[in-house]
């Protein structure tokens, strides 16, 4: 685990500078790798590139010192991530008469490339984000994994091409400020995160999961392509005993292999089904005790670490439970906020960061619940997509109109509590009869109609910027899932866990995140995932003889801070000042009348427009930082 920087130029004498400026990209990612860090850079004839890495050491500590290099020195890696299947994968090289000098990852990566290409690249199971610099053809190629687990920013600036795995680095070396994106701003304010392509910067982009770049040093030429990744052989199954069986295995089966390390491991122990799983799992896999972590709060309605107990008890972990106060948390938002280096309003980011930060010293790798609810159909937006169908079916749209007039009076909210009254004014707003309302539901921030109350410049163009992503109607479960795998997982949950878990200097493993099981779990039929209002059926009914009764369906509160209350009383005077008027006349983003509206009566506790003003406030927070600081 570690963090990579790269430069390419289309001139020679540019050696001096990248060199340079390489340095400077490497030191701001101290925390993503403060084990060691390694430099290449070559000049040739009619180009210059430079590689760079920070390591965070948890496989070969001894020889896996990057970057490596083939035995002929034609070919060079920086790598960040973790390739699960290594070994076997090494094994069968070796078979074959392939020498190794190490006893890493990175460099079965570089042997698979040397001896099958850019095709070596859909065999890797793993979270990655890695570059390979190909003297001998004067390529270089750039690729990111399957779910987007590790993160990949880039941009092309007159004859010089970057990248690196957080923006802060690239940023660092422009010679100018970069400009903002009008569509980047409309996604955030929709969403409240930025899924790639997009980066909040104008002409700097992510690179898209399971996607990889290419780049010919000669002519300068730059093609990304997809990762030609066919679906796994996942033996179509007939039967409920059947696939719960396989279910059970399958998952065995990547917690097993996301648990190799040459390092202490433990797990995020949450008390939820997911995080219970995999720490069920990983206890079964170790000959001692393994070491929990779980977080909870002095504030009783937030606290969940009673369920963590049961299942540390259960297993026999050597069980690490922090007690922080909402005080505690909330003196972090600095930290927090402005390390995601764009605007990031997902506020369980804080007592991510929180369990990462009181982990850190414990051990340098955990095992995560992280994308149980994707992959096994768990989120409660699941059964808002179900019903926006047979809504849509049974009332005409005259009659929700009137229905959406009258509830906006009943329903009126005006505490950040995110009850019942809560979930059933969004699933209402988010009732859409072209098959849309999936994407007014995970538009968590504002809806796409209200963006041009919000901006200065009216049109925010935000249908269209979804239709980039992902287009079409989703109907289905599975729409639904492939939906937050490619826009929420990508851009939210995952770049949470890693920019707050990098900043502690903790890698985090997400066994759920598994091509194998996905590909699973996209072939069953939907209520194996959903039966009726039992989310994550069949997971839950493949482990439950391991558990107290009923364990498994006890609900979850969430990671929840009260962001909301926050922003009415300790962070009140500081968003006051975010929508003084010369400032928001300045900016000639928001519209001000409608902004200054908006917070003051959340303020005053007219209207709960938590979600809104935290975007906001995040938002204004990271402007402030990097165009007024």
């Amino acid at each position: 685990m570690c963090g990579i920087n790269g430069i390419y130029t289309k001139t020679r004498n540019d050696k001096s500078f990248i060199d340079d400026a390489l340095k400077k990209m490497n030191d701001l990612i101290i925390h993503r790798g403060p084990d060691d860090d390694g430099v290449y850079s070559h000049a040739a004839d009619s180009y210059s590139i430079a590689m760079g890495m920070r390591r965070l050491s948890i496989i070969d500590l001894q020889t896996g010192k990057q970057p490596i290099s083939s035995e002929d020195l034609s070919k060079t890696i920086v790598f960040n991530g973790e390739i699960y299947n290594y070994k076997a994968l090494r094994n069968e090289l070796a078979m074959e008469g392939t020498v190794f000098k190490t006893h890493s990852d990175t460099e079965v990566i570089l042997k698979l490339y040397e001896k099958f290409g850019t095709d070596s690249f859909s065999m890797l199971d793993g979270m990655f984000a890695f570059s390979i610099y190909d003297k001998s053809i004067d390529k270089i190629y750039i690729a990111r994994d399957y779910f987007g687990e590790k993160p990949l920013y880039y941009t092309k600036v007159n004859n010089k091409f970057y990248w690196a795995s957080e923006l802060k680095s690239i940023k660092k070396i422009l010679p100018f400020k970069p400009n903002l994106s009008k569509e980047a701003i409309s996604l955030f304010f929709q969403l409240t995160y930025i899924p790639a392509p997009f980066s909040i910067y104008q002409d700097i982009f992510k690179l898209k999961p399971n996607h990889f770049i290419k780049i010919n040093c000669i002519n300068g030429s730059i093609d990304t392509q997809k990762i030609n990744t066919s679906k796994t052989n996942t033996k179509s199954v007939l039967s409920f005993p059947e696939a719960k069986r396989r279910t059970h295995d399958l998952v065995y089966k990547s917690v097993t292999s996301r648990a190799v390390s040459d390092v202490p491991i433990g797990s995020f122990l949450s008390g939820g089904v997911d995080s219970s799983i995999v720490s069920l799992c990983l206890s079964k896999l170790s000959d001692r005790p393994i070491q929990t972590f779980s977080i909870g709060f002095e504030k009783k309605s937030f606290d969940e670490t009673e369920k963590s107990q049961v299942i540390a008890k259960l297993i026999g972990s050597k069980h690490h439970e922090f007690i922080v106060s909402l005080k505690d948390i909330r003196d972090e938002i600095n930290a927090v906020i402005l390390n995601f280096d764009e605007p990031f309003a997902d506020s369980s980011a804080l007592p991510t960061y929180m369990v990462s930060k009181l982990t850190h010293g414990h051990v340098k790798v955990v095992l995560t619940g992280d994308g149980g609810d994707e992959v096994f159909g768990g989120y409660n937006k699941y059964y808002m997509g179900q019903l926006n169908n047979r809504y849509t079916s049974i009332v005409p749209n005259e009659i929700h109109e009137f229905v959406k007039k009258t509830s906006n009076k009943i329903l009126n909210i005006k505490n950040d509590n995110r009850g019942y009254r809560f979930k059933l004014n969004k699933a209402l707003k988010a009732i859409d009869y072209n098959h849309k309302s999936y994407y007014n539901i995970i538009s968590l921030g504002f809806q796409a109609h209200e963006l041009n109350n919000l901006f200065f410049y009216g049109d925010a163009n935000s249908e269209s910027v979804f239709n980039l992503l992902n287009g079409g109607k989703a109907k289905s479960i599975h729409d639904f899932r492939n939906i937050d795998k490619n826009i929420s997982l990508e851009g939210d949950l995952l770049v949470k866990v890693d920019r707050t878990s990098m900043l502690c200097s903790i890698e985090c493993r997400s066994p759920f995140l598994n091509k194998e099981l996905w590909d699973f779990t996209n072939e069953l039929p939907e209520n194996f995932l959903l039966k009726g209002f039992n989310k994550k059926y069949i997971l839950k009914e493949a482990f439950k003889d391991y558990f107290p009764k009923k364990f498994l369906d006890k609900q979850k509160k969430g990671f929840g801070v009260p962001v909301g209350d926050w922003l009415r009383e300790d962070l009140k005077n500081e968003i006051r000042e975010y929508i003084e008027i010369s400032f928001l006349k300045k900016q000639s983003i928001f519209n001000v009348n409608y902004t200054i509206k908006m917070v003051d009566d959340h303020i005053e506790g007219k209207v709960d427009n938590t979600f809104k003003v935290w975007s906001f406030y995040c938002f204004q927070k990271w402007y402030v930082n990097n165009y007024i600081s």
